[in-house]
Formats: C-alpha cells, sequence, structure tokens
C-alpha cells in the first residue's frame, strides 16, 4: 500500500484534489482508501452526526465505545474517542488499498503533497518533513518538485500517475 498526504491550509484546494485523485486512481483500477483530518476540534467537532433518532445514536449515546452499522451496501462506523492517527491508518486499511491517500495530519510522517494560494502559506509550510511536491507556489523559487497552478489537472494527474510507477497496482 503507497501513502500519499494531501496538506495545506484551509480552501486550498485539498477536497477537491483528493477527490479528483480517487476518481483518476478508481479509473486505473486501483483501490483506494482515504482519511480526512477534521479541522475543527472539541467533542465531536462539528462533525455532522446521524439523527439523534437512529439506532445507532442511540448506542452512542448509552455510551458504546464502537458502533457499526451495515446496510444499503454501505458501513458507518463511529467511535466514541479521537483515535491516534496510526489506529485511523490501520482501520483505513482493512480492506488492503492499493493506496490511501490522507488529507491533513500535516505533522505525521509520510509523503506529503502541499498545496498552496500564496508565498506566505509556503513560508509557513515548507518545514514539513517529505514534501513531494508543491502545488501554487508561482514565482518563488523552491527546491521541491512543483506544479504552479492547482488548475493544471492534467499535470497533478501525470504526477500521480508517475508517483504510482505507472502501474496499474502500485
Amino acid at each position: 500500500m503507497k501513502i500519499l498526504h494531501v496538506v495545506g491550509f484551509k480552501n486550498s484546494g485539498k477536497t477537491t484534489l483528493v477527490s479528483r485523485w480517487v476518481q483518476f486512481l478508481k479509473t486505473k483500477g486501483f483501490s483506494v482508501s482515504v482519511i480526512k483530518q477534521h479541522g475543527h476540534h472539541g467533542k465531536h467537532g462539528s462533525l455532522k452526526m446521524p439523527d439523534e433518532n437512529t439506532d445507532s445514536m442511540q448506542f452512542f449515546r448509552s455510551g458504546a465505545d464502537l458502533s457499526i452499522v451495515s446496510g444499503g451496501g454501505t458501513v458507518q462506523i463511529m467511535l466514541n474517542e479521537t483515535p491516534s492517527f496510526e489506529r485511523l491508518k490501520k482501520l483505513a486499511s482493512m480492506d488492503q488499498p492499493d493506496i490511501l491517500l490522507i488529507e491533513g495530519f500535516k505533522e505525521e510522517a509520510g509523503s506529503k503533497v502541499v498545496l498552496v494560494k500564496n508565498e506566505v502559506e509556503w513560508d509557513e509550510l515548507n518545514g514539513l518533513n517529505n514534501i513531494v511536491l508543491v502545488v501554487g507556489v508561482e514565482n518563488k523559487s523552491i527546491s521541491f518538485p512543483r506544479i504552479r497552478s492547482r488548475e493544471n489537472v492534467s499535470a497533478l494527474d501525470n504526477w500521480l500517475w508517475e508517483w504510482c510507477g505507472g502501474e496499474a497496482s502500485c
């Protein structure tokens, strides 16, 4: 399994790029899992929870540490805690995907694509470990591979294909 983080500040295009790459990889025959770091904090943050009247929420409110609901071709897993990053990776890897895309978790180890809207953001993020691509720095000299615009989707897809090794199975 290959793992790639997509990091940047709010509204830098992370979700759009991860969604695009999931679609791209699926058309190439890859299995893909995604982890997203929700930027809001507090008990359950601003995550949208299921309707209070659902069975799963009744279990959750009753104190279940884990609630799993299966039906209609999907599974919903709710943990009554914030798991460690390593545990999240284990959960996302349980179906043994070819690729795990991670939106956020910029301080964690792993290869990173950094999206920035301007040089000020780049100045704040250029010290991250294991940067493999920078997207969005147009006029500043940098020592990392770069694509100057997040709108250059063909260059982004080509970069990802090369990162995968140009094969239908990373």
